[in-house]
């Protein structure tokens, strides 16, 4: 940032974003989320951030920042957490996982759950939820009682906004159709005249709850199965690295680790996956 005009705006619009107040904002999020908000996004930044001083009727970024932190800042600082946070999902995003998902159940998971083992799997960065109901669609389609045994998915994201929009479960017909019919019409039914709502069958295998993935994670058994895809694109590399080793931390020897395309295991977690298929790890021994 040094190369920029620090008092000058940077984007021209209705608020001054000055390049000290864009490193503010930047530093923050990284500081809370582990999301680098580079020179790149300023633009991004303005354009969501500006509907926020205009609801809260602050005359510039300067008045935003001394908000941010002020003692009355912390429900602010979330508003702004969830502004800036990516939120980009769709139903069967990448298939080639939910059809490894789907394998690796029928194959073997689920008769370690019929014999009494617990099983959890995680949606980690579950957006809006259609990665965890497409993961809990695969895993019916390999064990259609699955409810019946101890079988959970953890779905969690930092955007209370988005889990909460999870929790109901409510999307465009649209946004469905990259689902298996059968699997589509089992699990869902109208809501309206647009849109389709989730079936307690599905609902029932699924627990949402706000999560920054750099924070404490307070799960106590460790996972069978990760997704965690195209998010620690976000991150820079020592943050990216600390992630790999904490999944390989909270898996169990033989679980599975889905990535995003553009993503790939480094650092010390690295040791202990390997590689499984297209952005898809096993865990080994620790």
């Amino acid at each position: 940032m040094a190369a920029l005009n620090l008092k000058k705006s940077l984007v021209a619009g209705d608020y001054v974003m000055t390049a000290e107040d864009f490193t503010q904002i930047a530093a923050t999020l990284k500081e809370r989320t582990g999301i680098v908000l580079t020179e790149g996004k300023i633009a991004l930044a303005y354009s969501r951030l500006a509907k926020r001083l205009r609801l809260l009727g602050l005359r510039s970024f300067e008045d935003y920042c001394a908000m941010l932190n002020s003692p009355d800042g912390s429900e602010e600082l979330q508003e702004m957490l969830a502004a800036l946070t990516t939120n980009v999902s769709r139903f069967y995003r990448e298939p080639h996982h939910f059809e490894t998902l789907q394998k690796v159940f029928a194959s073997g998971i689920a008769q370690r759950a019929r014999t009494g083992e617990r099983i959890r799997l995680w949606s980690a960065g579950c957006s809006n939820g259609q990665e965890p109901y497409s993961m809990a669609m695969a895993l019916l389609a390999a064990m259609p009682d699955a409810a019946s045994f101890d079988i959970k998915i953890l779905a969690t994201d930092i955007d209370p906004n988005v889990v909460a929009d999870g929790r109901k479960g409510v999307y465009r017909t649209d946004l469905l159709a990259p689902a298996p019919e059968v699997l589509r019409n089992k699990y869902f039914q109208p809501f309206d005249e647009h849109r389709l709502v989730v079936k307690e069958s599905l609902a029932q295998l699924i627990t949402f709850n706000v999560l920054n993935l750099i924070g404490p994670w307070p799960m106590k058994h460790k996972f069978d199965f990760i997704f965690c895809r195209n998010v620690a694109i976000y991150f820079d590399e020592q943050a990216q690295e600390r992630l790999w080793a904490r999944f390989a931390q909270a898996t169990k020897a033989g679980a599975y680790l889905c990535i995003g395309h553009s993503e790939r295991v480094t650092g010390p977690g690295e040791r202990y996956f390997e590689t499984a298929g297209l952005t898809t790890y096993v865990r080994g021994p620790l």
